[in-house]
């Protein structure tokens, strides 16, 4: 039987998104192995969340003092080094480079439906009181391919949600991280195509 495809996850918050996909992993709903988590700063939760997992962690340049570029190369090194296949971008704050052999084997989860509300500036809390600010009646999720240029890459899939009268950022933050939870193994099992 082949082995299952690795998966580097970059994190640089509260790791939810890494337990949402070790519970598919578990659950034998996601056929990957979470083979390494990759934080840019060594106060992110998702790190304790890796260690209670057993998923093999590394911090790298919590001191921010590496270029985008050296940054990167270490990043990916990291990735390669864990024999990883695919590194998924979950809650990743800092500029990445990607380097020519991974490109196309990256995905990150943006929280609104590109191309609005994407690029430079758009993440978490900002997308969602942009959304809102915005009068838009529906919002969502995307996964897309990570290229050199933010929120730009081919889009693997989408979800969406109602913007709902009365809503807040909170509330509609809510609604579109539990589509996140669907769409984020949806779009990593439509990676690696069905099992083998």
């Amino acid at each position: 039987m082949k082995a299952a495809p690795r998966v580097a996850v970059f994190v640089s918050g509260g790791g939810r998104s890494l337990e949402n996909l070790a519970e598919k992993v578990r659950a034998q709903e996601l056929e990957v192995e979470l083979a390494l988590v990759v934080s840019s700063t060594d106060k992110a939760l998702a790190l304790e969340r890796a260690k209670r997992l057993e998923i093999p962690s590394v911090v790298i340049d919590p001191g921010r003092k590496l270029s985008p570029a050296d940054f990167s190369r270490e990043a990916f090194g990291a990735a390669e080094g864990a024999r990883a296949d695919l590194v998924v971008l979950a809650g990743f704050l800092r500029l990445l480079v990607i380097p020519e052999p991974w490109i196309g084997r990256v995905l990150n989860i943006h929280p609104a439906l590109l191309p609005a509300f994407g690029g430079k500036g758009f993440y978490g809390d900002r997308v969602h009181a942009a959304v809102l600010e915005s009068g838009a009646s529906e919002s969502g999720c995307t996964v897309h391919y990570v290229t050199n240029e933010y929120d730009a890459g081919p889009i693997a899939l989408q979800r969406k949600v109602p913007v709902l009268a009365g809503d807040d950022v909170h509330t509609l933050a809510a609604r579109v991280f539990e589509a996140e939870q669907i769409a984020l193994p949806e779009a990593i099992r439509a990676h690696f195509g069905p099992p083998r």
